[in-house]
């Protein structure tokens, strides 16, 4: 009879992968910080883009009307602005982008005669006592309506955002974010000729 042989157990040890320390795990979580750490302090401390030109459906095609109550209570439409070039923005105060670029209209506006170029400002979800406010202390001598359908109807996805309207009231241009009088100027040279 032949007798079975019975491998001892303590002859081979288990195979077991390496793990790795926790002190190498820590390192790599350090370095993984360190990276997203550095990409947040580049983004916040570039300047913001300004007088960005965004492609938008409604470029080249008639403007949506806007109509409603103006800071006064009057109505206020842009149709009635016709003949003249018209800067529509969209703005909130509570938008600091919004509050950063206001300056800048408001030297664009000073800038030009009301009666040849003209900023008409779309509040975005905003409190009409707040946007008072805001206009008494900040600036600006614009038409202020608040249509809460324009932003829809211009296709308004984010604050600020502006869209240049020509005298006969066709939408020549989209800028998305904050613009500069100076961008601004630059984007009217550039569509009158002059």
């Amino acid at each position: 009879m032949s007798a079975t042989v019975v491998p001892d157990a303590r002859e081979a040890p288990p195979v077991v992968s390496p793990q790795p320390t926790s002190h190498t795990a820590r390192w790599v979580a350090i370095g993984v910080g360190a990276v997203v750490l550095a990409l947040i302090v580049l983004l916040a401390t570039r300047p913001p883009a300004a007088d960005v030109v965004a492609p938008s459906p409604i470029v080249g095609q008639p403007a949506p009307e806007i109509e409603g109550p103006g800071l006064d209570g009057a109505t206020v439409r842009l149709s009635d602005l016709r003949g003249r070039w018209v800067l529509v923005n969209f703005f909130a105060t509570w938008c600091v982008p919004c509050l950063e670029e206001h300056p800048e209209l408001v030297k664009f506006s000073g800038r030009h005669p009301a009666d040849e170029v003209q900023v008409l400002a779309v509040v975005y979800d905003d409190q009409p006592a707040d946007v008072a406010k805001f206009f008494d202390t900040q600036g600006g001598s614009w038409p202020v309506v608040d249509d809460t359908g324009a932003k829809v109807d211009f296709g308004v996805r984010g604050i600020p955002e502006s869209f240049l309207v020509d005298p006969e009231g066709v939408v020549r241009t989209r800028l998305i974010g904050g613009v500069t009088a100076s961008g601004l100027d630059g984007l009217l040279r550039q569509a009158t000729g002059r």
